[in-house]
């Protein structure tokens, strides 16, 4: 088992859903991660481009921006994104969906797809 930090800024670039502000999760804009069953991902949002853009978690695409709900199990949130200290934790077990998608709650078209491995 491992803690692995990813990164997160905001800035514009083109992803799957076109050209706009997106998610950039270590300098890459909306990357699909592999995420491992037994892993916690730390999702570090103090970077100062976070203001605004709060990540969440979702089993469908796009998330709450086209109605579908927040993934909570084994999910914590700590913080204002954009301030220091600022954080989305995600522990990945047995009952982690094989597929959840990252996206920001007050913007459509921002974020990406996570797998389970």
């Amino acid at each position: 088992m491992a803690t692995i930090t990813f990164t997160v800024t905001v800035a514009s670039g083109t992803n799957a859903f076109g050209t706009a502000n997106k998610f950039f999760i270590n300098g890459t804009v909306s990357p699909v991660l592999e995420l491992q069953e037994g892993n916690t991902y730390i999702f570090d949002q103090s970077d100062t481009t976070n203001a605004n853009f709060i990540l969440a978690l979702s089993s469908t695409k796009d998330g709450t921006n086209t109605g579908g709900v927040a993934y909570t199990t084994g999910v914590t949130s700590a913080g204002t994104a954009g301030a220091s200290g600022a954080t989305v934790t995600l522990v990945v077990s047995s009952s982690t969906p094989s597929t959840l998608y990252y996206q920001c709650t007050n913007h459509a078209n921002m974020g990406g797809v996570v797998n389970k491995t």
